[in-house]
């Protein structure tokens, strides 16, 4: 007859491969806890981040340690049902032909990942559905936060304060409202001029966004507080609104292009349009660089492949994307935000922007 080991009153901590990890491959709550030498209940009050758990941080450290060194991931449907929160965070942008929305998404999401949360990401522009649609569906308990990159009306954000989202504005800033992270605008449209002027260009043109647009409204203040700085005068046949589109961003060169006296550099308020700019001076047999500079607002990957390759504000689109969510997961739903994303904005200098080849 077998002998049985003699019992020690305590459950021994399941066989682990040489990873750490149990020879089952699950880890549970209860691995962790006996690992780290502290009640369960310890273990999931650290990784809900219960603010009224007391405990010596060499505790909570060692808690955290072992958490990674077993890979544990907890049940995430069952945390949201106890914690009524569902870690997941919603983007809604108007449009995902648009490049620049694609760098804040990769920002946001990347920082969703890292603090624990999923990105839920919508857009209005090509569906029957309208901006409204998404703010019910989204106020229906499936994000614990709405990150707002559109156009939304009056009527929406009310819609949003009734259903009690927490809500942030992305990119934009609609009147009225303290809650919102933007881009520094102003200053990269300052340096997109300082650097045609530092070129010897004088009559320098700015296509801008809609004119309903905040950040077209922003963008084209920096526009004329840096035209103003260098002793010029942005004549208003030199400013020209458009859509963030390549068509847009061609009609509104054709238009320039029309003018009685041809600007010799454009400032493009946006690497789309920018597209259409170049197209619209290719048709229209204008060189560029040589018979006129052409810089745009933001960089992306397409910029270097275009013909000619384009000189570009780079503006941290990605950065934008994950303070957006870093500040919706860490601030109260009723505190007021208002930051502006600074750093880094540079010039890319690319082939389409030369000094201009006679004096204005």
């Amino acid at each position: 007859m077998t002998s049985k080991p003699a019992q020690t009153g305590k459950r021994a901590v399941p066989e682990r491969t040489k990873r750490g990890t149990p020879a089952t491959g699950k880890v549970t709550l209860n691995d962790v806890a006996l690992l780290a030498g502290v009640d369960r209940s310890v273990v999931s009050r650290v990784i809900n981040d219960d603010p009224r758990l007391s405990i010596r941080p060499d505790t909570r450290k060692r808690v955290l340690e072992t958490i990674e060194k077993l890979g544990y991931r907890g049940n995430a449907a069952a945390r949201s049902l106890r914690t009524a929160r569902s870690h997941m965070i919603g983007l809604l942008i108007p449009d995902f032909a648009n490049p620049v929305y694609a760098e804040i998404i990769k920002g946001a999401e990347a920082e969703a990942g890292n603090l624990g949360y999923g990105l839920m990401t919508a857009s209005s522009e090509g569906v029957r559905q309208s901006v409204g649609h998404y703010v019910e569906l989204f106020g229906q308990g499936r994000v614990d936060g709405l990150l707002l990159a559109g156009e939304e009306s009056g009527r929406e954000m009310e819609q949003l304060r009734a259903l009690r989202v927490p809500w942030l504005q992305v990119n934009r800033r609609m009147g009225g409202t303290d809650r919102y992270v933007v881009l520094d605008d102003e200053h990269g449209s300052g340096l997109a001029v300082e650097h045609l002027v530092a070129l010897g260009h004088r009559r320098i043109a700015h296509i801008a966004g809609p004119e309903t647009a905040d950040t077209a409204r922003r963008r084209r203040m920096g526009y004329t507080e840096a035209m103003s700085r260098a002793g010029l005068t942005a004549d208003p046949w030199l400013i020209i609104h458009a859509d963030y589109t390549p068509a847009g961003g061609r009609a509104a060169m054709d238009e320039l292009l029309a003018a009685p006296q041809r600007p010799t550099a454009v400032y493009v308020s946006n690497v789309a349009s920018a597209v259409g700019v170049l197209h619209a001076l290719h048709i229209a047999h204008v060189a560029v660089p040589d018979d006129m500079s052409v810089i745009a607002m933001h960089d992306m990957v397409l910029a270097d492949h275009l013909v000619p390759a384009l000189t570009t504000v780079r503006m941290p689109l990605g950065e934008l994307g994950a303070r957006a969510v870093r500040l919706m997961a860490t601030c109260g739903p009723a505190d007021p935000i208002a930051q502006v994303v600074t750093d880094p904005v540079e010039i890319v200098v690319r082939a389409s922007t030369a000094p201009p080849c006679t004096d204005d």
